[in-house]
């Protein structure tokens, strides 16, 4: 695998399996696909740890310990290159890549480095000769299974996907997003990425005011059917299912939602990092509301 961390040794293995309630198997499409499933149904895309005062790095080693043994997640330096490393040890040809997400206006090569994509190579299939798949347990509400690299417009549950090749002078490969998603696309490279290339784009999305994940903690787990989103205080679903139509107000019932609907419970976190991640999400929604709710 081009860009590993360090190997992960076989309890360490076991416990972030037992996280995803899998037991290794050999690789396959089928257990590939069950990995990836697994993943973003049990690992949630969070940022609360930005919020409770917590400095997080990108380490793989960090990332796969506090998934396995802590029921956290994080984004996608940490979910991606955690999972890198757990389909690694289970013996899959994996590469990380520079990808960048954007909005409505296009692909964007100031936005190169926001995202890690994965692929994974060796895998072929009658419907994909080439054997290799496009990975993203990164994305929030994207993917719910892995996609097969090649050209063409996929349905996982609410979402339409489109991948397509490029030579738009950004990226190589790009996935538009459903119009009901969080964003409109996201564009990669084909070359091989180490997590270095990610580093300084880490720091600033994890401390710069301007940084969307600065400015709103953010908690997001996919399934099946749909995706559950939570921005603030405001839980919502899309897709299949429900939410509660009024903001979470309540203490006891924001951090209810957060165990509940994305298995957060923050039992490591000390009583101080609570009420800070409280107090913050607070203050953020009395703004919001003050200002008219956009």
């Amino acid at each position: 695998m081009t860009g590993a961390g360090l190997p992960i040794d076989e309890a360490l293995r076991d416990a972030y399996l037992a996280r995803l309630e899998l037991e290794a198997e050999p690789p396959s499409v089928d257990a590939l696909q069950r990995l990836h499933r697994a993943q973003v149904e049990r690992v949630p895309y969070e940022t609360m740890w930005i919020h409770a005062g917590e400095s997080w790095g990108i380490d793989t080693r960090g990332s796969i310990e506090r998934i396995a043994r802590e029921g956290r997640g994080g984004y996608c330096f940490h979910l991606n290159g955690a999972f890198s490393e757990l389909l690694r040890s289970l013996g899959y040809a994996v590469t990380r890549h520079v990808g960048g997400v954007h909005g409505p206006p296009g692909p964007d090569r100031e936005m190169l480095t926001n995202h890690l994509v994965l692929t994974v190579g060796d895998l072929p299939t009658t419907e994909n000769p080439s054997g290799t798949w496009y990975i993203d347990a990164g994305l929030g509400d994207a993917l719910h299974e892995a996609l097969p690299l090649i050209a063409g417009d996929y349905d996982e549950g609410p979402f339409h996907l489109g991948l397509e090749e490029t030579s738009d002078g950004v990226g190589d490969w790009h996935l538009t997003h459903d119009p009901a998603g969080g964003f409109a696309g996201m564009s990669w490279r084909s070359a091989a990425a180490s997590m270095g290339d990610f580093v300084e784009r880490h720091e600033w999305l994890r401390s710069s005011p301007d940084s969307g994940f600065v400015r709103v903690a953010t908690a997001q787990r996919r399934d099946a059917s749909g995706v559950d989103i939570l921005r603030g205080l405001v839980l919502e679903r899309v897709g299949t299912g429900s939410a509660p139509s009024e903001p979470l107000t309540q203490r006891a019932d924001w951090f209810g939602a957060l165990a509940d609907v994305f298995g957060l419970r923050f039992d490591r976190l000390p009583p101080e990092a609570l009420d800070l991640l409280w107090e913050r999400s607070l203050a953020t929604h009395r703004q919001w509301d003050a200002a008219g709710r956009p």
